[in-house]
């Protein structure tokens, strides 16, 4: 009884201890997870389950994102999931993404799993027309995102209509030419057969590192109001803050790098920037919601993290992970070169083995040939040889005929005729008699030299029957070739400040740190070694890429629909006929060429 009571308590003590939990749904770009999350379990808790499930460690580029009433927002890592103002039906759903891209992709993303995740959005988001990519740019986009998919093109495998499936260019791209699904898949397939031998992380580093150069990736864009009331867009990207024409995405009209913001604040729709330099006034916008500028100030701050981070010696960690990322990348380009040596050697023996097979085949049909050959001597020699002893006996006969002949005549010569009429007439029958046997000695003769040729005949026919047994035997006691060598198997530090009272809140970047920065740049500059001005693009340094990317958009300029063209198309091609060929980073450094100064007061005149 008192066991049955201690077990009846000890289950009641189980039971309280246990803790409450609910669902999450957690979203990524290629799957679908969920967790049984803990009610206490703060924002942090749910992300870095996330990112341990998935293996990631450069957790700074991601975060949890959420919709509220059509806003966009983040969950916040210090704040109780639940606290947030989710849905509360289980389970809550949340979809993990980049919320902050790098400045130089190749530089920055290290482990292979955050290089696929960025490819995947960014595909995402030319595809779904949020980040704007010319047609030809984004055929050449698409021959990168099939290679990383399919492997080496093989058109043995790969062959017409593979691709007929697959999502690779905008619905704009395809609306705005008249071309058939088969023409597109032609030109992308054209582009695909160049980038053999690219393993799927470097062909999606190479998708990343065109697609950083488009002017829209990477750049969150906030509707708002200067203090004239004109409607602009604020940017807010990894190089700063910009400002753009509503009706032109693609070119911003100024621009504010983030070494020359001191200080960024809002006080309910009310933003406030305050520049580095504190002589310059602070200039002033208005959002649509307070809600908005939460998520302005959120990403200014992990932005300016960021930007700030770039420019200083790699912490430890990411130290480790580059040089594991560098082993990890030898060791895969090792077995990247063993299986092409493995393939080669395989290719080789196949090549090989088809050639002995070919020179194996072409012996029997040469052996099957001679003992043709032989046979049709053999039926020769036989033919010839019963034809010569018939022109032999033949011409015996005919010998024994002409003798008979002439003892005939001898005969009657003997004979005694005693009349004129009997000796005319035997005169006659000697004369017939001669004659007969003149052409039965012709004929004698004629055979016999007929037996003659026939006899030669008959020894030129053994000549050849012995000629091709000959031939027959050195085909089938040629030497073997020696045997193939088996084909190897495959071997197997400072945290910032800011405060938040009521609906203000406030964030100031460390003046010194900002001030060293900015000298630095200014510095690096002044020496044209800055980033900015010393980066050269991918799409610039490839002058083949280019001359394809102008080829084909020759090739298929005569086929665009102009009435189909978009306002970000038409804005596109101006740019592309002013020379505007240079490249985001370039752009953004021109428009920061003003001083800070004049350039609030172009923004407060808009």
């Amino acid at each position: 009884m008192a066991g049955a009571i201690a077990s009846r308590m000890s289950f009641s003590s189980l039971k309280r201890k246990q803790p409450k939990t609910f669902t999450v749904r957690i979203v990524t770009m290629d799957a679908e997870m969920e967790f049984n999350c803990e009610m206490k379990w703060k924002g942090k808790d749910l992300f870095d389950l996330v990112c341990r499930t998935l293996g990631l460690r450069e957790t700074w580029f991601f975060g949890l994102q959420y919709t509220i009433k059509d806003t966009v927002a983040w969950l916040k890592m210090d704040k109780k999931v639940l606290d947030h103002d989710v849905s509360k039906e289980e389970p809550v759903t949340f979809h993990f993404l980049a919320k902050f891209y790098p400045e130089n992709a190749e530089e920055e993303l290290v482990q292979e799993i955050t290089q696929h995740l960025f490819f995947l959005q960014v595909k995402k988001q030319i595809l779904d027309e949020k980040i704007y990519c010319p047609p030809e740019a984004s055929v050449l986009l698409a021959s990168y995102a099939v290679q990383a998919k399919y492997g080496d093109y093989d058109p043995s495998v790969h062959k017409r209509g593979f691709l007929a499936q697959e999502e690779l260019l905008p619905k704009r791209v395809i609306n705005l030419y008249q071309m058939t699904p088969e023409m597109w898949e032609e030109r992308i397939t054209a582009w695909y057969a160049e980038h053999r031998g690219r393993a799927r992380d470097e062909a999606e580093m190479e998708y990343l590192k065109i697609a950083q150069d488009l002017e829209m990736y990477g750049v969150n864009y906030f509707a708002i109001r200067n203090k004239k009331g004109t409607e602009l867009l604020l940017g807010v990207d990894a190089l700063g803050l910009h400002i753009y024409d509503p009706e032109n995405r693609l070119t911003p009209k100024i621009s504010f790098p983030w070494n020359e913001i001191r200080n960024i604040s809002y006080s309910d729709k009310e933003f406030t920037i305050k520049p580095l330099d504190k002589k310059i006034d602070v200039f002033k916008f208005n959002s649509s919601k307070l809600r908005v500028n939460k998520l302005i100030l959120q990403l200014c701050i992990g932005n300016h993290d960021l930007f700030m981070r770039r420019r200083k010696a790699d912490s430890l960690e990411v130290q480790q992970m580059k040089a594991q990322a560098r082993e990890e990348k030898a060791r895969k380009q090792m077995e990247r070169q063993r299986l092409a040596r493995e393939k080669q050697m395989r290719e080789e023996a196949e090549r090989t083995r088809d050639e002995l097979e070919r020179r194996l085949l072409q012996m029997k049909e040469e052996a099957t040939m001679a003992n043709e050959a032989l046979m049709r001597s053999e039926e020769t020699a036989d033919l010839l040889a019963e034809k010569a002893q018939i022109t032999e006996e033949e011409a015996k006969l005919l010998a024994q005929k002409a003798a008979e002949a002439e003892q005939e005549m001898q005969r009657i010569k003997a004979t005694a005729i005693r009349t004129e009429e009997e000796k005319r007439l035997m005169e006659q029958k000697v004369l017939e008699a001669e004659v007969l046997a003149l052409k039965m000695a012709e004929e004698s003769e004629r055979r016999a030299k007929e037996a003659d040729q026939l006899k030669q005949d008959l020894q030129e026919a053994r000549e050849a029957e012995r000629r091709a047994k000959q031939k027959l035997l050195e085909i089938t006691t040629k030497p073997t070739y020696p045997p193939m060598n088996p084909i190897p198997a495959p071997l197997p530090p400072d945290i910032p400040s800011f405060s938040l009272i009521g609906d203000s809140l406030s964030f100031d970047f460390k003046d010194t740190d900002m001030k060293r920065l900015s000298m630095e740049i200014e510095k690096e500059n002044r020496d044209a070694r800055c980033p900015l001005a010393g980066r050269v693009e991918y799409m610039e340094k490839s002058k083949h890429l280019q001359e394809q990317l102008n080829e084909l958009k020759t090739e298929i300029e005569a086929l665009k629909l102009k009435e189909r063209e978009t306002a970000l198309d038409i804005l596109h091609n101006e740019n592309s006929d002013r020379g505007g060929t240079s490249s985001k980073h370039n752009t953004i450094k021109k428009l920061t060429l003003q001083s800070a100064k004049s350039r609030v007061a172009f923004f407060e005149e808009l």
